[in-house]
């Protein structure tokens, strides 16, 4: 993997490219996280594929851009960041927040995917209680308290019955919390508040779509989730039965293994049959 800084558009950006393979899956990840979150999961993919992490604006060490960091802002970074590093289509995976901005990816740019992926997010807008709780979240960090949520949201990714064996995970996405500039985090939350109702256009779209969801996700509860997937009939499902939130690093090899499969790639013991 190459780590590097480029100019997205008018935004410095981090990135991480793997720079080998025919198909490409650019890994967008959530929201209080950067790239380092995909560390130990993207190991499972480069042999096969080409794989790009970013930190999103606003997030990890690339470029705060104003007050509010919209899904269309980001979309249109990433749009820049594959023209920078010469990828003309990939696969988009979004996990959670970077689901949104996959689907405003989607939205506009849809002739530049082989495939959209949603990891634990959903088309869903915010509902008034979700709004609430952005609104509370913005007022913490700007009154200096963002330590109150690095308490609580690390832990409350993963699954209850696994917390205890992924404290090392929770301390690294807590630091993370620590370290993330404060003007970024409210620009994303900004964002994600303004974002729309994308379930007619993923409905409508003739990108090929992949959701990868936990049966014990705590913030995309099993209903909602039932109900997103009765919603998309003609997206392909991956339930990850033992994962919360963090399916990629609760169960990093079945989600590696529906990423591959979901990209037509031979892996594992197919990719064995062959080499023998």
């Amino acid at each position: 993997m190459t780590e590097k800084f480029i100019m997205a558009g008018d935004t410095a950006l981090h990135v991480c490219d793997s720079q080998k393979g025919e198909r490409c899956l650019v890994l967008l990840h959530g929201y209080l996280e950067s790239m380092l979150v995909w560390e130990e999961f993207v190991p499972l993919l480069y042999k096969h594929v080409r794989v790009v992490t970013l930190d999103l604006p606003g997030h990890g060490i690339s470029e705060v851009k104003g007050e509010v960091h919209t899904m269309e802002y980001l979309a249109d970074t990433v749009a820049a960041m594959l023209d920078k590093l010469g990828i003309e289509r990939c696969t988009i995976v979004g996990h959670s927040m970077g689901g949104y901005v996959a689907l405003a990816f989607c939205e506009k740019y849809p002739e530049r995917l082989d495939g959209l992926v949603l990891l634990s997010s959903t088309p869903n807008p915010d509902s008034p209680e979700k709004l609430e709780r952005r609104r509370r979240e913005i007022a913490l960090v700007k009154a200096g308290k963002k330590e109150l949520m690095a308490r609580i949201v690390p832990a409350a990714g993963f699954a209850a019955d696994h917390r205890a064996a992924m404290q090392d995970y929770i301390d690294d996405l807590t630091e993370t919390i620590h370290i993330t500039e404060d003007d970024g985090i409210v620009a994303l939350l900004g964002g994600m508040m303004l974002r729309k109702d994308q379930n007619e256009m993923l409905r409508s779209s003739k990108v090929p779509q992949l959701f990868i969801l936990g049966r014990k996700d705590e913030y995309i509860p099993l209903e909602v989730a039932e109900a997103m997937v009765a919603a998309h009939p003609q997206a392909k499902v991956v339930w990850l039965a033992n994962s919360g939130h963090m399916g990629f690093i609760e169960e990093p090899q079945a989600c590696a293994d529906a990423l591959l499969d979901f990209v037509g790639v031979k892996h594992g013991e197919e990719a064995g049959k062959d080499e023998a």
